[in-house]
């Protein structure tokens, strides 16, 4: 079977090839899935890059969520083959490849009519949306909610989750095509950021409140920023560093203006309190399944261009998810 492995580090055009690998035999507990669609996240790139949190030693296959059906199970898997699932593969095996040997337990069978390009966008971007938004920043109906990086995959589910949730929700993108897709996807307030201080915009439209919750992934001087438009009691979520630059939060500000900054890392859960994770992607499906939810895939590759999906979410081009094929 093709797999796509990182053989050194550095972009994706030069860190990763196109080989044939054996599959081995699933273990006691283990299964084989044939991968259909496959998602492109930001930490793939992270990974091709070796600037991701998780450094796995060379050669190894990125990719962090792909949907499938089992073909292959071993004894103790508990699971029938043909089960349509979404697979949370683990490094150094991930995603990108046609077939995947794993645990059973990273595994997740999908509801019915979902398909493998939705279920494939909508674990790692939905599941951090909710994870940060209820459990971690306890968003409230009529709250306001800032989201950075609205465009994005993980910015488009936090504005769908806001709106669900009852709150106001404000977003900021670069570029007025950006906002204006911000705006299609629920965003009460979309800011260009290329146009406007988001600052001052979030003060004006909160009567200088600010905002209760704002959700970053972008770090930097966004991050900053933040700072002067968070609310009393507000909760600033740190969920990643697209922008490069990784801030500090004065502790002296945090007392001065009463508010939290929190972290957001869904992978811990996986090893320290799985069920938690299990609870938010069923809210997650229920909000899919009301309509309330769904995943915007903006570009579809063939298996062969994996390393020009990566290229595109380098660029900062994407609204919404990419998706390889892998059929």
């Amino acid at each position: 079977m093709r797999a796509w492995r990182v053989v050194q580090l550095g972009e994706p055009e030069d860190a990763l090839q196109l080989i044939d690998l054996a599959v081995g035999a699933p273990g006691p507990a283990q299964v084989v899935v044939e991968v259909e669609a496959a998602s492109v996240n930001f930490p793939d790139l992270l990974l091709c890059r070796g600037q991701y949190q998780e450094k796995p030693p060379l050669p190894f296959t990125p990719g962090l969520e792909a949907a499938g059906h089992v073909v292959e199970a071993g004894p103790d898997a508990r699971i029938a083959l043909g089960t349509p699932v979404i697979v949370l593969p683990k490094a150094p095996n991930g995603a990108y490849q046609e077939l995947i040997v794993c645990d059973a337990a990273d595994v997740l069978p999908l509801p019915p009519g979902l398909s493998s390009r939705d279920a494939a966008a909508l674990y790692i971007t939905y599941v951090t949306g909710h994870l940060a938004l209820h459990r971690r920043a306890g968003l409230r109906a009529g709250e306001t909610l800032l989201v950075h990086g609205g465009a994005g995959g993980v910015g488009t589910a936090a504005i769908q989750l806001g709106v669900a949730a009852g709150a106001r929700v404000i977003a900021t993108a670069n570029g007025a095509r950006k906002a204006r897709f911000c705006k299609e996807f629920g965003a009460d307030v979309a800011i260009d950021l290329a146009e406007e201080d988001f600052v001052e915009v979030v003060n004006r439209v909160t009567d200088k409140r600010g905002a209760d919750v704002i959700f970053d992934p972008v770090g930097g001087e966004i991050f900053d920023r933040s700072r002067k438009c968070i609310a009393f009691e507000g909760r600033l979520l740190v969920i990643g560093f697209a922008g490069g630059v990784i801030p500090s939060a004065p502790a002296n500000h945090l007392l001065v203006k009463n508010y939290s900054a929190v972290g957001v890392h869904m992978g811990l859960y996986r090893r320290r309190n799985p069920s938690v994770l299990a609870e938010s992607l069923r809210e997650v499906m229920r909000l899919y399944a009301e309509g309330a939810v769904k995943p915007y895939v903006s570009a579809v590759f063939a298996f062969a261009d994996v390393p020009a999906a990566l290229r595109l979410v380098a660029d900062r081009a994407v609204l919404g998810k990419v998706v390889v094929d892998v059929r």
